[in-house]
C-alpha cells in the first residue's frame, strides 16, 4: 500500500467513524450533563481508552484472527504488511468469507433504516419506502438469497459468510434497541455516576459495531483500523463535549451515515466476488456520500431561517 492510499484510508476510516456514531454522542451528551464533573473528565479520558483499545482495537482484531487462526496473535497484527507468502495466500483465502459477512450485515442495516427507522427524508422516494415497511424482511430475505446463489457457486464458506452477517445483524440489532431503552432510562433515573458510566461503555460498544465491520471495507489491517477509528473515536468525545448543539443542526447527517453504510457494504461484497475495488475509491465515496448530506444539512438550515 502507497503513502497517499494508506493516507485515504485512515482518513476515510476517521470520516466514517465519526459519522457513523453521531447519534450516539447525541445521547451521551444529554446522559453526561446529569453527572458529576469528576465522573465526567473519568468517561471522556478513560472511556475512550476503552473504547479505543478494547472495543474497536480489539473487535477487528478478533474477527481476522477467527478468519485465519493459523496466523498467530502477531501474524494478525501484521498480515497485510507481510511479504511472506503463505501469510498472504492466508488472507487471500480468507478475505472473501469476511468481506461477505461483513457486506450482508452492512447491507442489511442500511434497508433497516430505509424501511423502518424514523428519519428526516433527505432523498426522493425515503417517504414512499417507510410507508413500505412491512416490505423490509421480504427485501432482505431475497438480498440474503441471492448473494448465497452466487456465493455457493465459488465457495460454499462464502454463503456460510453471507449467513453468519446476517445473523450477526440481528443478534447485534437486538442489542441496540435494548441499548437505546437503556440510554433513555439513564436520562430518567437516579443512578449513581458510577453505574452511568458502566452503561454508557456498555452502549457504546454495542453501537461501534458498524464502525467496526464498515471499517474492513476500507482495509483488513488491523493497525490501520486500530488508528482510524481510535481517531474517529476521539472526534466524537470532543463533539460530544464542545459541539453537540452544531452537529445537530446537521439533520441529514444520519442519512449520509446510511448511505455510507450502503456503499461500504456493495464494495465489500463485489470484492468478496473478486471484482477487487481500488482502495482509493472506498474513502473517496465516503467524503462525497457524506459531505452531499453536509451541504444538504446546511443549506435546509438556511431555508428555515429565511
Amino acid at each position: 500500500m502507497d503513502i497517499i492510499s494508506l493516507v485515504l484510508v485512515v482518513a476515510g476510516l476517521v470520516l466514517f467513524e465519526t459519522v457513523s456514531s453521531i447519534d450516539n454522542a447525541i445521547i451521551n451528551a444529554q446522559v453526561l450533563s446529569t453527572m458529576g464533573q469528576r465522573a465526567r473528565r473519568w468517561f471522556l479520558i478513560w472511556g475512550m481508552l476503552i473504547s479505543v483499545f478494547l472495543v474497536r482495537g480489539f473487535l477487528p482484531f478478533l474477527v481476522v484472527f477467527m478468519t485465519n487462526p493459523g496466523l498467530g496473535v502477531m501474524g494478525t497484527l501484521t498480515a497485510t504488511f507481510s511479504s511472506d507468502t503463505k501469510v498472504i495466500e492466508a488472507i487471500e483465502h480468507s478475505s472473501p468469507i469476511l468481506l461477505i459477512g461483513g457486506g450482508t450485515f452492512l447491507i442489511f442495516l442500511f434497508f433497516h433504516w430505509l424501511f423502518l427507522e424514523t428519519k428526516n427524508f433527505g432523498l426522493m422516494g425515503e417517504r414512499f419506502i417507510q410507508s413500505l415497511g412491512v416490505w423490509f424482511y421480504a427485501v432482505i430475505s431475497i438480498i440474503l438469497a441471492t448473494i448465497v446463489w452466487f456465493a455457493l457457486k465459488i465457495n460454499p464458506f462464502m454463503a456460510f459468510g453471507a449467513v453468519v452477517g446476517s445473523t450477526a445483524f440481528f443478534i447485534t440489532h437486538g442489542f441496540k434497541q435494548n441499548a437505546e431503552e437503556q440510554e433513555k432510562n439513564l436520562l430518567s433515573s437516579a443512578r449513581s455516576d458510577l453505574s452511568k458510566i458502566f452503561y454508557l461503555e456498555v452502549i457504546d460498544a454495542t453501537f461501534s459495531i458498524d464502525g467496526v465491520v464498515g471499517a474492513f471495507a476500507f482495509t483488513l489491517s488491523v493497525p490501520l483500523i486500530l488508528l482510524g477509528n481510535g481517531i474517529g473515536a476521539f472526534v466524537v468525545r470532543e463533539i460530544t463535549v464542545h459541539n453537540i448543539e452544531r452537529i445537530k443542526k446537521y439533520i441529514y447527517l444520519k442519512n449520509g451515515a446510511m448511505y455510507s453504510i450502503l456503499s461500504l457494504g456493495a464494495i465489500m461484497i463485489l470484492n468478496g466476488f473478486g471484482l477487487n475495488i481500488p482502495e482509493w475509491l472506498t474513502p473517496i465515496v465516503t467524503a462525497v456520500v457524506i459531505i452531499y448530506f453536509m451541504l444538504k444539512s446546511k443549506a435546509a438550515s438556511i431555508d428555515q431561517k429565511i
